[in-house]
């Protein structure tokens, strides 16, 4: 359980990343925690409650107000995840995510480094206001005033991992490759983007226009854990429903769950042109932002809480 120190420390978090957003005109929205359909991700198992299912991220949702007119949206919201617990997972956890119409994920990396400097500079005002002489710099060791790297998945691999990436795809290996020698290695000094890629590891990013073998999708690195996943979106319907079909045969033949298609979500991308969103993990940054070693140590309150 947090002290009073701390959770004074991570309401004006929060308040700080409302502050971001709202000074540039984001709307800030909130949706259903429990709905009838899921977002169908083979990787992904949901909580069910009550005969409907606890969001495992408010994206259907989002993309369908994005779809209706909106232009530049955010939500904090609580997600759910079932059996994801370790030093850097909850099965109950806070996100926080955006998306803009009319731009692609290249506008969502320079937000997020406009959004973690701001951050760092407001939390640093905070602690000089409160008179918090034993105040650490958020993310120490981490040079955020410094450029940012951009590094593809294939040249990730090509200088961490011990087979090539196509060996790792073909083998069903990408995953383990990444988390046991790529993410190991990344943003140690400076935040790493990790960019491009491949295609069948974004169901919901496009393709780039220049190179169908990859996907528009990147996720942020610090200090080598993943903060953040953000892509362009893809807004093809038929597209969309074929991507649908493959990770639903997949739960089912791993799981034998059967799960719904989000025909409405698949109805409202008709009306979504260009657009760009990303899911970031607060209770993740705000660990790493106080060098926490884990993140129950950054949430109110623990699941060993309460026992």
């Amino acid at each position: 359980m947090l002290s009073l120190e701390g959770l004074h420390k991570r309401a004006a978090f929060f308040r700080y990343i409302r502050s971001f957003f709202h000074s540039l005109e984001f709307l800030e929205v909130d949706t259903p925690l429990r709905q009838p359909v899921y977002i169908p991700e083979s990787n992904i198992v949901p909580i069910s409650c009550e005969g409907q299912y606890l969001q495992s991220s408010p994206e259907l949702s989002m993309k369908r107000l994005l779809a209706s007119g909106c232009n530049r949206i955010f939500q904090l919201s609580h997600c759910f995840r079932k059996g994801e617990l370790g030093r850097l997972h909850l099965e109950e956890f806070q996100l926080l995510e955006w998306y803009r119409t009319g731009c692609d994920y290249n506008q969502l990396m320079t937000d997020c480094e406009a959004f973690l400097r701001f951050l760092q500079e407001a939390m640093r005002n905070y602690a000089t206001s409160c008179g918090d002489l034993n105040f650490t710099e958020l993310f120490p060791g981490v040079d955020l005033s410094a450029q940012w790297q951009r590094l593809t998945v294939a040249d990730a691999f090509a200088q961490y991992s011990p087979i090539p990436l196509a060996r790792a795809l073909e083998a069903g290996s990408f995953d383990a490759i990444l988390t046991e020698y790529v993410e190991p290695c990344l943003g140690i000094e400076v935040p790493v983007f990790l960019y491009a890629y491949p295609h069948q590891l974004a169901s919901l990013a496009r393709k780039s226009p220049s190179n169908p073998t990859i996907a528009e999708r990147f996720e942020l690195y610090i200090k080598g854990i993943e903060l953040a996943n953000g892509f362009s979106e893809l807004t093809d319907e038929h597209e969309q429903r074929h991507r649908f079909q493959k990770e639903i045969a997949a739960i089912h033949a791993n799981y034998g769950r059967e799960v719904v298609m989000p025909e409405r979500f698949l109805q409202d991308l008709r009306n979504l042109e260009a657009a760009a969103g990303i899911a970031l993990g607060v209770d993740r940054l705000f660990m790493l932002a106080l060098n926490c070693k884990n993140i129950t140590s950054s949430v109110t309150f623990a699941p060993e809480d309460f026992l």
